[in-house]
C-alpha cells in the first residue's frame, strides 16, 4: 500500500458523499499526493474553498475491456482523424472547459486549468489531441502516476471526436503497460464503452499496485493502434 498522504486523511475517511477534505491549494505536489491516494479535486464555485473527493464506488475503464463500435472503428481505420499526444494540452484542457453541455458552466475554474497546465509542463499530466484537416476536434487529458492515469475530461468539436481520443488513449495505455484507467464516476455514456464501477477499497489496492510500476507515458503514440491493423 502506497505511504501515508501529506496532505489529506485515508480517502477510506471519506463521507457517505465522497467527499475527503475542504480547502488546500492546487500546488503540483498536493495534487499528485492526491491522485496518489484515490483523491481528486472537484470544485463547486469559483472562489470558495477546494474540495477533494473519493467516491464509493469508484468508476474505472477496463483497458482490455474497452469497447470501439464498429462505425468508429471505421472513422479510425479510414484517416479522417489524426492523433497526436502532449503537442496541445491547455488547447484541449480550455476545450474541455467549455465544451458541448458545459456552456452554462464548469468546474474548469481558471485556478483549475493553471494548475494542469503546470503539472503537464513538470511531466505528470497528458493530452491526447484529435485533429481533422488541421483543426482540433477532440481530445482527452488527465494525470499519469506510474502505471496508473486518471482520465480528467474529454470534449468533441465534430462527431466521435472524443471517442477517438479515448480510444487512442485506451491503445497507448495498453501498449506501454499501464494497469489501471481512472474515471472516476460512471456514466451511461461511459457504461457503453465498456466502463465499471467497484469498490473503493478493491480501487485503492489496485492504485497502489499500479502506481509502484516504472512506467512512463512518453510523448509519442503507440501506432499503429489495432483497430488500425488488416
Amino acid at each position: 500500500m502506497a505511504a501515508p498522504s501529506r496532505f489529506f486523511p485515508p480517502a477510506s475517511h471519506a463521507t457517505p458523499i465522497g467527499l475527503v477534505a475542504v480547502g488546500g491549494s492546487l500546488s503540483c505536489e498536493r495534487l499528485l499526493d492526491a491522485y496518489r491516494h484515490g483523491i481528486f479535486p472537484w470544485p463547486t464555485y469559483p472562489d470558495e474553498p477546494m474540495l477533494w473527493w473519493s467516491p464509493d464506488p469508484r468508476a474505472v475503464l477496463p483497458l482490455e475491456g474497452y469497447h470501439v463500435s464498429r462505425r468508429l472503428a471505421r472513422r479510425l481505420r479510414n484517416g479522417q482523424f489524426v492523433a497526436t499526444c502532449n503537442t496541445a494540452f491547455e488547447s484541449v484542457i480550455r476545450a474541455c472547459s467549455r465544451g458541448p453541455g458545459r456552456e452554462d458552466g464548469t468546474w474548469l475554474f481558471p485556478e483549475m486549468i493553471r494548475a494542469y497546465v503546470e503539472l503537464h509542463r513538470r511531466g505528470h499530466a497528458h493530452s491526447v489531441e484529435i485533429w481533422s484537416e488541421e483543426r482540433l476536434v477532440g481530445g482527452v487529458y488527465g494525470v499519469a502516476i506510474g502505471g496508473a492515469f486518471a482520465a480528467e475530461s474529454m470534449f468533441h468539436r465534430a462527431t466521435d471526436g472524443s471517442k477517438a481520443a479515448l480510444a487512442h488513449l485506451v491503445m497507448h495505455l495498453r501498449a506501454r503497460g499501464y494497469q489501471l484507467l481512472d474515471i472516476q464516476q460512471w456514466t451511461s455514456h461511459t457504461g457503453s464503452l465498456g466502463a465499471m464501477e467497484i469498490r473503493r477499497r478493491d480501487y485503492l489496492q489496485a492504485l497502489a499496485a499500479a502506481t509502484a510500476l516504472r512506467v512512463t507515458f512518453g510523448q509519442a503514440l503507440q501506432s499503429p493502434p489495432q483497430w488500425c491493423k488488416k
